[in-house]
């Protein structure tokens, strides 16, 4: 599920940015948005002449669960027992290495032009998306200085000129667990 989140990510910013680039054609390697791929274990090597994204943190979204989690009503009213969706948040870096700065800050210019006028990707604008994914919002995340040193510490590379992106809201559901027992009501009754 996260792969296609990211996949989908890829694929849209590709559009914009060969698009709004003037470009042309989508095969080009100039301005590309690629996966991260290093051969490197122990530090990130970001492609020359691309924007690299990058999965850079996963977390557990507790803010919108439900009162009763594993208790969803169908259509006719009838209860059902089931294992609740975990609801995720990821974060993803898009950095830009181009050996001229400035052609960095256009294409991170323009991915961010792309999320301020698309903050929300659904099925309407993102034909791309799947089925299992309803929706996805886009929260541009600022870090502080040191958090950010933090960052690219753990990357172990130099600063690119970049953007850190909240990704909302992955539900992961296990497929299997579904379709749960129905739960029955009883009324027990006391009498004195």
């Amino acid at each position: 599920m996260i792969s296609e989140v990211l996949l989908v990510l890829k694929d849209s910013v590709n559009d914009h940015l060969h698009r709004s680039s003037g470009q042309g054609s989508v095969d080009s390697d100039l301005g590309q948005v690629v996966f991260t791929e290093s051969e490197k274990v122990d530090c990130i090597d970001f492609k020359m002449g691309a924007v690299s994204l990058l999965l850079v943190n996963v977390e557990q979204e507790h803010a919108l669960r439900p009162a009763d989690p594993y208790r969803r009503m169908l259509a006719d009213g009838t209860s059902q027992k089931v294992k609740p969706a975990i609801l995720l948040n990821v974060y993803v870096l898009f950095a830009a290495r181009f050996k001229d700065y400035k052609q960095s800050l256009k294409y991170i210019s323009l991915i961010l032009t792309f999320f301020l006028g698309r903050p929300t990707l659904d099925h309407e604008n993102t034909p791309g998306l799947g089925d299992r994914i309803e929706k996805l919002t886009m929260e541009l995340v600022t870090m502080p200085f040191a958090e950010q040193n933090n960052l690219w510490g753990i990357l172990r590379t130099a600063y690119q000129p970049s953007l850190l992106y909240k990704v909302r809201m992955v539900a992961f559901q296990d497929e299997e667990s579904v379709a749960g027992p129905t739960i029955q009501e009883s009324v027990l009754e006391l009498r004195p």
